[in-house]
């Protein structure tokens, strides 16, 4: 059976976290097509640097707890080292970090974590395994699915003009993503959820978007018609 993996950014693990949620990867990791895997880069900021905060030590054991239980994977268990990874990230961040300017100065919009997705993704792909990044922040899913809308963004953003000096980010190709409002609402449709009812698809999503998911309103209107 061909597998399909879900690589995971820090948003989507905190969302979830903050909104009762991980239990869901572990229904996701029961389905037999699917596997769910975390950069090094990634367990940093879930893990490793919120076990030493009193306030987010909790949180970080949940998730840790999935990682010893093997639902949310590592590269190595998919035959990808983490000197692969690191290497390949700090390659595609030199690209991506070279692409915007504002006042004539190239502006930094992309963490090493979720570029470690990235980077991941690449190399499952050349293993022709197919993978779909779980991201909630904007700019990087803006960048690769519609980078003509990203001079706007952050322009508003940073509140001066901001230009794409060249488009060098997109010989790494097409990426997949989904955001955590997304991942629940597939979940929804697969009976994976605890909650049910009329009301519980709009609850979950709108519990994601209220947590950090970069999604409209608009956008959960259809995704409640579908």
């Amino acid at each position: 059976m061909v597998k399909k993996i879900l690589i995971l950014d820090s948003g989507p693990i905190i969302n979830f976290s903050m909104n009762s949620l991980l239990y869901l990867f572990e229904k996701i990791d029961s389905i037999p097509e699917m596997d769910i895997v975390m950069t090094n880069f990634v367990r940093k900021e879930v893990v490793d640097y919120p076990l030493n905060i009193k306030r987010f030590e909790l949180d970080a054991l949940r998730v840790n707890e999935l990682i010893q239980k093997k639902i949310i994977k590592t590269p190595t268990d998919f035959g990808i080292s983490n000197e692969e990874i690191s290497k390949l990230t700090q390659k595609i961040i030199s690209v991506i970090n070279l692409t915007l300017k504002a006042n004539n100065q190239y502006i930094k919009i992309v963490s090493d974590a979720e570029v470690s997705c990235l980077a991941l993704s690449l190399l499952l792909n050349k293993k022709n395994i197919e993978t779909m990044i779980g991201i909630d922040e904007r700019t990087t899913r803006i960048l690769f699915e519609k980078s003509e809308n990203l001079e706007e963004l952050m322009s508003k953003k940073l509140k001066t003009r901001v230009v794409i000096d060249n488009n060098e980010f997109k010989k790494f190709g097409i990426f997949r993503f989904i955001r955590s409002s997304e991942i629940v609402y597939a979940a929804y449709k697969k009976n994976l959820t605890l909650i049910k009812g009329k009301r519980a698809l709009e609850a979950l999503i709108f519990a994601t978007k209220f947590k950090g998911s970069s999604i409209s309103f608009e956008e959960i209107d259809k995704l409640k018609r579908l």
